[in-house]
């Protein structure tokens, strides 16, 4: 009954064999593909719980529960942090997957949900983008240029021919440090240079806003106008009162969710009613049918992180780690020759003891 580990070294080891762009596109088709197969009688995804707290530093921690029936239940903890990378060297997002199996809770892996969070949100967004926003988009603009800013860049660019990338961050070493960070896969011919907020929202093809926005405080910017065909992948709200967006825009966009109980929770559809607000993503999905009145309009992606994401992300990972012989096999529970003693001898020394008596 071992538990399979892969840890952030295995992870490592993937990109570099199987590449950044490789393991990109296939998030995004098996996000797709999962969202197109979803069926709530079967499948049952919880909204994410957890504590938030302001000592010893802002953040909180919480756990994001999915289960597919008679397969596996998959939980993910994230907790958030958005003074680690100044104060500790570590990521706003750390994170880990657990996998068990449904018929006896033995927990079969146990995966890094760092690099899984970040990679499986850019490639939800541009699952909605490719449904929502116009086909020939050319102009990305970013507010907010940390981690998740680079995985959305990137799904993004896979799948649209990017001319000009505008960027801000109230951070000038993270607006500073973000062309050499996406330098590996966008085009040498795509412009990318700092922009201000006015200027981003005002002629973006496609938004992305991915900030630490604390709690409590105003929108990123004010009611502006923008082109009539903008979608925006909004990222950064996931505390009750942080937003990202002005009101005056969500109440004239079209905004999809990828939960909507989560999102008017946390998310920017909290300051929405709920006949405000329009279908979840994985419904979209299904609908199989092309979406260009959406494209021609105003639209917002808020994306709260979904945990069903988080079971598809984390299978993909497991399943191209044991491909590539990654990962490491643990006896993780402890598990005694009866059941019923917690203080017996451990199954696996005994049957180690057993093995070396008999080769005696």
């Amino acid at each position: 009954m071992d538990t399979v580990v892969i840890a952030g070294k295995h992870i490592g080891a993937l990109i570099d064999r199987l590449g950044i762009d490789y393991l990109m596109r296939t998030m995004i088709d098996e996000l797709q593909q999962g969202f197109r197969e979803f069926n709530p009688k079967t499948q049952q995804v919880r909204t994410r719980d957890g504590f938030h707290y302001h000592a010893p530093a802002p953040g909180l921690l919480e756990w994001m529960p999915c289960m597919h029936l008679g397969q596996q239940i998959t939980v993910k903890m994230v907790a958030y942090h958005p003074q680690n990378p100044r104060q500790g060297k570590l990521p706003t997002i750390l994170s880990t997957v657990h996998i068990y199996d449904p018929r006896n809770g033995h927990l079969r892996g146990l995966i890094d949900g760092t690099f899984l969070t970040a990679l499986r949100t850019g490639a939800a967004s541009c699952v909605a983008s490719r449904i929502l926003a116009r086909p020939d988009s050319q102009l990305i603009g970013i507010i907010g240029c940390g981690a998740q800013a680079v995985t959305q860049l990137h799904a993004l660019s896979l799948h649209y021919d990017v001319k000009t990338v505008l960027v801000q961050d109230i951070n000038p070493e993270a607006e500073a440090s973000f062309a050499d960070r996406v330098r590996r896969f966008i085009s040498p011919a795509t412009e990318l240079r700092p922009a201000t907020v006015e200027q981003i929202v005002t002629t973006s093809d496609i938004l992305v806003t991915a900030t630490s926005q604390p709690p409590g405080e105003a929108p990123l910017f004010a009611a502006l106008e923008t082109r009539p065909w903008l979608h925006v992948n909004a990222i950064g709200s996931d505390f009750a009162g942080k937003v990202e967006l002005p009101l005056q825009l969500l109440g004239r966009a079209f905004v999809c969710p990828d939960d909507r109980q989560q999102a008017m929770l946390e998310g920017e559809c909290q300051r929405l009613t709920e006949d405000q607000i329009g279908p979840e993503l994985w419904e979209l999905v299904q609908r199989n049918e092309p979406a260009e009145q959406q494209q021609q309009a105003l639209t917002v992606f808020d994306s709260t992180g979904w945990a069903l994401e988080d079971q598809i992300a984390g299978n993909l990972l497991l399943r191209l780690a044991q491909q590539q012989q990654l990962g490491e096999r643990i006896q993780l529970e402890r598990i005694t020759r009866d059941p019923l003693n917690p203080y017996d001898q451990e199954l696996h020394q005994a049957l180690s003891v057993e093995v070396k008596a008999s080769a005696s």
